[in-house]
């Protein structure tokens, strides 16, 4: 049994998106003081985003403090409403609350740099990287766990590998409604302008409860979980997949390949490259060269690569410094043939294909029902009858059902804004433009005859 030492006084965080954030044992302090989290606060949680919408300057550090905070509120929730002495087998045991707390605080630890674009590149994975981070004894927020138990890391790293075995502790950190979601939504909302992702939060929480098998929702709370999935489908369509965001990405992953290329070829070779970024180039890095990247580390790299004698990596470095996208149109089955042609358009202009092209598609599935066979099942939203049995969310909603499967998004081709141009200073690649803009219209690709 753990026994969770509390703080004297209860220290609290101010917050837009809870207004507090109730910090009441000390291992959750004496967590959120370490190097490994307070690196957190050096990391964008939206990454490239913040180029499209200005307000998204919010860190994976703001993000993981409120995944604790709505997690701390389904604990006292369910150690209130639900308790085993009461409800029995399928009610909540307020000993796992300290692991339950622990495992959403730190579920993000392992982010890396630009995280998404990096993992891209370096084959890095920021789940393991966060189970390494706290099960591995050179970092501080493994002594500070196992000050609660020698085995206490090896629970915490389980229930973010969804291998716990209390599937209540699981599913309050990762299921397809769960405290990183919840937060993730309304913060990524606030801090962008967009309002799509607002939804009822605590009326979710209310109608939440604990199961033998996981979560379940009250089926009078079936509207405030619909709205969710709907919040959820338009933050993917007009936030985390908008064009200008995945073509910053796209330059990011391009300036990173091409300074992979130049470090192997000899090429570059100045001193902060050469201490932050060569044991990824080289493939060996540890642990530690992993906690030292953080987005100010990378963006100082591109300020030295900015003047590199290379053209493609100096260009790359500025196009991204001081955001100018490359431009983008979508791509259908009927029109991927035509990717290779206007990729040599591209060329003939004077543009390294390989640099300055791409094709890039963002899908996701707003809410799909479960299905064990799938090579990655999906938690399904389980709501409970009046009767104490079960029945899946998009069986009784046909707003739900409508999108239960359906994998919204597109693929599109990236390009430079160059190749739009049309004008008396661009004479010299004249007859490449006009081919090349022939191909394009009403933001997608067609045949010249279309």
């Amino acid at each position: 049994m753990i026994i969770a030492e509390l703080l004297p006084v209860e220290k609290v965080l101010r917050d837009p998106i809870h207004n507090y954030i109730y910090i009441q044992h000390q291992v959750i302090l004496d967590l959120i003081n370490t190097r490994e989290f307070q690196r957190l606060r050096r990391i964008k949680q939206l990454g490239t985003t913040s180029l499209t919408f200005h307000g998204a300057e919010h860190t994976r550090f703001t993000h993981s403090v409120g995944v604790y905070e709505i997690a701390r509120q389904i604990c006292d929730l369910f150690a209130r409403k639900y308790p085993q002495q009461t409800v029995g087998a399928a009610g909540w045991d307020d000993h796992e609350r300290l692991v339950t707390l622990c495992a959403a605080l730190l579920h993000d630890v392992g982010h890396g740099a630009y995280s998404h674009t990096f993992e891209h590149i370096f084959h890095t994975d920021h789940e393991a990287m966060t189970r390494a981070i706290i099960t591995s004894p050179q970092t501080e927020v493994n002594q500070i766990l196992r000050r609660v138990s020698p085995d206490f890391p090896v629970q915490v790293a389980s229930v973010i590998a969804k291998k716990y075995p209390n599937q209540q502790v699981v599913q309050i950190i990762s299921s397809q409604i769960d405290a990183d979601r919840m937060d993730y939504l309304l913060r990524d909302s606030y801090y962008t302008g967009a309002n799509y992702g607002t939804f009822d939060l605590t009326r979710i929480l209310r109608v939440m409860r604990p199961d033998k098998n996981g979560i379940s929702f009250q089926i009078q709370g079936m509207h405030a979980v619909e709205d969710y999935i709907v919040s959820r489908f338009q933050m993917y369509q007009q936030v985390y997949f908008h064009p200008v965001s995945r073509a910053m990405e796209v330059i990011l992953d391009h300036l990173l390949m091409r300074a992979q290329r130049l470090f192997t070829d000899g090429q570059l070779t100045d001193g902060l490259t050469v201490n932050f970024l060569a044991p990824f180039f080289e493939h060996h890095a540890t642990l530690n060269d992993y906690l030292q990247l953080d987005d100010g580390v990378l963006n100082t790299c591109f300020a030295r690569w900015r003047n590199h004698p290379d053209k493609i990596l100096s260009d790359l470095a500025t196009r991204f410094l001081d955001r100018h996208p490359f431009k983008s149109v979508q791509v259908t089955p009927a029109t991927k043939k035509l990717v290779a042609k206007l990729q040599q358009l591209v060329a003939a202009a004077g543009f390294d294909a390989a640099y300055y092209t791409a094709t890039n598609d963002s899908y996701d599935l707003p809410y799909d029902a479960y299905d064990p066979h799938a090579k990655k099942p999906r938690t399904q939203i389980e709501l409970t009858q009046k009767d104490g049995s079960h029945i899946e969310l998009s069986q009784i909603s046909n707003l739900v059902a409508a999108i239960t499967g359906k994998v919204q998004g597109d693929e599109r081709f990236f390009f430079p804004k160059e190749m739009l141009a049309q004008n008396a200073q661009t004479e010299i690649f004249a007859p490449v433009y006009a081919e090349f803009n022939r191909h394009i219209h009403n933001d997608q690709i067609i045949s010249q005859e279309g």
